[in-house]
């Protein structure tokens, strides 16, 4: 783990022990841009993105759009610094949290995003779930993923992003669960 020194105390900092995930929301359609001139900023970013086919009346065109239009995650200790970096960034419209603050979202829900992602397994947007039974898969490739169960049917899990109120659905037929 890498640390930093400040100048003025000469204090040893872990660099990444108070970097926490956040949410940005963004002007619609912007979300890439955004992410771009976030890196340039050397500020650690995340769009995640589905691919999906596009069909017009002359052509098919495979396109990747973002999975929860209108926000994009940093990953950053916010300093004020950075928090002013951040929102100089052209399309970005504020922090989401109570009263536009930035409310941290834990790792573990943008793990599960990202793991979803990397698998390939086929999702779909659902409404945001609070209430209802928390299990974690356990086994294959989704091992650790933790959700809501839903059955209707067929046995669905809703995974979450609390700080933006978005939901995820996937089939979990034939995966071990166990409540959390």
């Amino acid at each position: 783990m890498g640390s930093v020194q400040t100048a003025a105390n000469q204090a040893v900092i872990p660099a990444s022990s108070q970097a926490q995930w956040y949410a940005v929301q963004t002007r619609p359609r912007h979300e890439k841009k955004i992410v771009a001139e976030l890196q340039e900023k050397r500020i650690a970013s995340y769009l995640p993105l589905l691919t999906q086919v596009h069909r017009w009346s002359d052509r098919r065109k495979v396109v990747q759009v973002p999975l929860f239009p209108g926000y994009v995650f940093v990953h950053e200790q916010l300093d004020l610094c950075v928090r002013v970096s951040i929102l100089r960034v052209w399309g970005v419209l504020a922090f989401v949290g109570p009263q536009r603050e930035a409310a941290a979202i834990p790792d573990s829900q943008i793990e599960d995003i990202r793991t979803l992602l990397t698998a390939k397994i086929p999702l779909t947007q659902y409404a945001f779930l609070k209430i209802g039974q928390r299990v974690r898969v356990r086994g294959g490739v989704l091992d650790g993923i933790e959700g809501i169960l839903v059955t209707n049917g067929q046995r669905r899990l809703v995974v979450s992003v609390e700080g933006i109120q978005r939901s995820l659905s996937i089939t979990i037929e034939g995966y071990d669960v166990e409540p959390v």
